[in-house]
């Protein structure tokens, strides 16, 4: 009966991994902003936004794709 889907337990292991990174990436890509728009906030430039966040994205693209990608092990 499992042979019949295209994933299995470990390609879901590691599909929830990646959504996971890849929320918290964006979630950490939100703020930064003013509240007044004539003023000018400096804190969108930290590196949380500009080096933690794209990484994580970027990582967890990659475990996405890995998660696709990945044959299920043989077992003997």
């Amino acid at each position: 009966m499992e042979d019949m889907f295209p994933f299995h337990k470990e390609n879901y292991k590691y599909l929830f991994i990646g959504l996971a990174l890849l929320a918290l990436g964006f979630i950490l890509m939100i703020g930064g902003g003013s509240d007044d728009p004539n003023v000018f906030s400096n804190s969108i430039f930290d590196t949380q936004r500009l080096t933690i966040a794209p990484l994580l994205l970027i990582a967890g693209f990659a475990v996405e794709m890995w998660a696709v990608l990945k044959r299920p092990s043989e077992k003997k």
